[in-house]
């Protein structure tokens, strides 16, 4: 076995591992949490009905016009569920890290890029579409994650992931401009909104696909080299590192409960963010008898993105004083706050922008601060195969929660019922995390902790 060794901490490369996720932002934001969830819905309700069903499972229940969108969410985490983990450990007993994250990256772009098809009633293709892109997202986000170790030391590792979305956030807040821009001046381009909307999801596809091109470029290829054992291939070999891989983590206490921790928290996060756009078109004009604003869905997450970016980096230096922990635990709480007010308060529009303000400050750094402080906590070699499991409860990836939530549409009738519920994984996260010695989960796995990492390896 050869393993490559390259320096850590390199500008270049840091550089294009910064430009990914300025790339793929803008398939998370414009297409999964604005448009394409109002889009499909609204597509849907025009066929069947406002609560019209969609396809009928019997006694397991039905998909509705209204649990469409979080249903096809769901299922594309069932999907990563399945596979993510193994790929995972094919990247690590492999060098296949970079072509993986390449192929799964472009195959999301492809699928995205053809939603722009989708229009009448051909709403289930936009779902399998849907499907395939956010499948193919959080495959490529595996490698892309992984990469942060191979990059950087402990010491950097806050400061660059909280970076590396702030960076998705510019790239987010530059899309979303363009985007409002356009919907808001379709006609004057003799243009339909729902034209202009199907443009902007192409469009924001294809900001993904050309930029990501600069990250294949400057990164470099990494992993051992390793002979294929004979009568084996990569996929069985895959599924047997998986093993090996969950009985490392039973070894690794902290680690798992940190991952169990994040698991809870990340599907509230993912939920609401997902489900907002649904949620804010439902409840402030859907249900007054008004035609949802794409203009004002585009509006709020700008705002959001915008106070992301404040929210990533200052959130980052608060970490640097009490700790990412603690810091990570009070954005946790914010969250919660979040989810009661939109039950409780939300009644006007006004409301909705001054939501969006402080969900916008604790999403960049809940999530960043997550994934640098699991990043500590992986054994050296099983990075890709870490993040497989992780990636499950990371952006763009709610499995349980996005069901809850579908399901509580399903039989309440009410967004606000299901947005309440998410308030059970948060609180569930932060009870976990505050039982996990995050400390003695980095020293556990062999790794440093950030103060003791001064000099790069």
């Amino acid at each position: 076995m050869e393993q490559l060794k390259i320096q850590k901490n390199d500008r270049r490369e840091i550089f294009g591992w910064l430009i990914y996720d300025w790339a793929n932002s803008a398939f998370y934001t414009t297409v999964v949490s604005v448009l394409l969830g109002p889009y499909l819905t609204s597509l849907a309700q025009a066929h069947v009905g406002e609560n019209g069903v969609v396809l009928n499972f019997g006694f397991l229940g039905a998909v509705t016009a209204k649990n469409l969108f979080p249903l096809s969410i769901t299922v594309s985490v069932l999907c990563q569920v399945l596979f993510l983990p193994a790929l995972g450990a094919i990247a690590d007993y492999s060098n296949l890290k970079k072509r993986l994250m390449a192929f799964f990256c472009y195959l999301g772009v492809t699928a995205s890029c053809f939603l722009f098809f989708v229009s009448g009633n051909n709403y289930v293709l936009g779902s399998v579409l849907l499907i395939i892109a956010n499948l193919s997202f959080g495959a490529a986000n595996v490698f892309y994650n992984a990469y942060l170790v191979d990059l950087t030391t402990e010491d950097r590792r806050d400061f660059i992931s909280s970076y590396g979305f702030a960076s998705g956030y510019v790239g987010g807040i530059i899309v979303l401009i363009l985007n409002i821009l356009f919907v808001q001046n379709a006609e004057s381009f003799g243009l339909t909104t729902s034209f202009a909307v199907r443009l902007s999801l192409l469009a924001a596809s294809l900001w993904w696909g050309i930029f990501a091109t600069v990250t294949f470029y400057l990164i470099k290829s990494r992993g051992a080299f390793k002979e294929l054992p004979k009568d084996r291939n990569l996929v069985s070999i895959g599924f047997g590192e998986l093993a090996g891989t969950f009985r490392e983590l039973k070894k690794l206490r902290y680690t798992a409960r940190f991952l169990i921790a994040s698991f809870c928290y990340n599907n509230g996060i993912q939920t609401v963010i997902t489900s907002a756009s649904v949620f804010l078109s439902q409840e402030l004009f859907v249900a007054r008898g008004l035609e949802a604003s794409q203009s004002f869905l585009l509006g709020i997450f700008l705002v959001a993105q915008i106070s992301a970016l404040v929210g990533s980096i200052g959130f980052e230096r608060l970490a640097r004083i009490i700790g990412a922990k603690k810091t990570l635990l009070i954005s946790l709480f914010i969250w919660i706050c979040i989810v009661i007010f939109a039950y409780g308060f939300l009644q006007e529009v006004w409301q909705a922008w001054v939501m969006s303000v402080f969900i916008g400050l604790v999403l960049g750094s809940s999530q960043a601060l997550s994934r640098s402080l699991y990043s500590q906590m992986i054994p050296a070699g099983r990075e890709s195969s870490f993040f497989g499991l992780y990636e499950i409860s990371e952006r763009g990836t709610s499995l349980i929660g996005s069901l809850v939530f579908g399901v509580v549409v399903g039989i309440t009738g009410s967004f606000r019922q299901a947005i309440l519920s998410m308030i059970l994984f948060f609180a569930i996260g932060i009870i976990i995390l505050l039982l996990t010695d995050t400390r003695r989960a980095i020293l556990e796995a062999g790794n440093n902790a950030p103060e003791d990492a001064a000099e790069p390896k």
